[in-house]
């Protein structure tokens, strides 16, 4: 990439904003970089060399990475016919936009690709597939993809559903655990304030230790559970029943038809 034939961001909200971010921290020259966002405050001072606009301009990308929200995707698209040709790598992380749409794009390697919210502070998990791409491209895209966080490639665009229910949309899921931990805990009795800040912070602190442990979660659950304990207990509604195993299964499944969905 460069000042030439530069990377194109178009969108640049939390995902994408993130991303930019991201590429300027791990020092990439902002002149390679072009961002269209409509809703860009062209006012802002910004890094020197980085060129801003609202709408697309007369340049050909070397890669166009389109962040912009699935269901404005559609009327983005037609709109960046000039910037790409048969060598422009695109790479997509809009949700249910198929490779069969992002190649009305132009004829170059495309790269779908699911990210989750925990981008926003370079800790995203991103899954990927490529079509028509060379290894080097998948090389590039996953140093750029990289910019939110850890990246996992697929080899079947249609894993891609799965990977949008289980990565995608998992930050709600554990969110929505720290909620029902907390309401657990006040109707054991615990304040409210109490309650929030216990379930927020071992959620926190779990995350942390299985980051840095080598340890696989089976392995950590047992160390936390001492035989006729109290997480013996606990665990033997969640675990030992598969309730939630359960749950989490009908969950995932139900992310994926809808993704399926978005994408038909």
């Amino acid at each position: 990439m460069s000042p030439e034939r530069p990377l194109l961001l178009v969108g640049a909200g939390n995902m994408g904003g993130a991303m930019l971010e991201g590429w300027l921290n791990a020092g990439t020259d902002p002149r390679s970089i072009v961002v269209v966002d409509p809703a860009a405050d062209l006012d802002t001072p910004r890094r020197p060399g980085l060129r801003v606009y609202t709408s697309p301009p007369d340049v050909v990308a070397h890669t166009v990475v389109l962040a912009v929200k699935p269901q404005s995707m559609a009327e983005v698209l037609p709109t960046l016919q000039g910037n790409v040709d048969g060598d422009t790598i695109v790479i997509s992380i809009a949700a249910g936009i198929t490779v069969a749409k992002l190649k009305t794009l132009g004829r170059g390697p495309i790269v779908r690709s699911i990210p989750n919210t925990p981008a926003a502070i370079g800790q995203g998990m991103t899954c990927a597939v490529a079509i028509d791409a060379t290894p080097h491209v998948i090389e590039i895209a996953n140093e750029l993809l990289g910019a939110l966080g850890k990246v996992a490639w697929v080899d079947d665009e249609g894993l891609i559903d799965a990977a949008t229910a289980v990565s995608g949309s998992g930050p709600a899921y554990v969110f929505h655990l720290v909620e029902a931990m907390t309401a657990a805990g006040e109707a054991a009795g615990l304040p409210s304030d109490v309650a929030a800040v216990l379930a927020r912070q071992t959620v926190v602190g779990a995350g942390a230790l299985l980051a840095r442990s080598p340890l696989d979660p089976a392995t950590l659950r047992r160390n936390v559970t001492s035989p006729g304990g109290t997480t013996a207990a606990a665990l033997s509604v969640l675990a030992d029943t598969g309730a939630l195993t359960e749950l989490m299964t009908r969950a995932v499944d139900a992310a994926a038809r809808r993704s399926r969905e978005l994408g038909s």
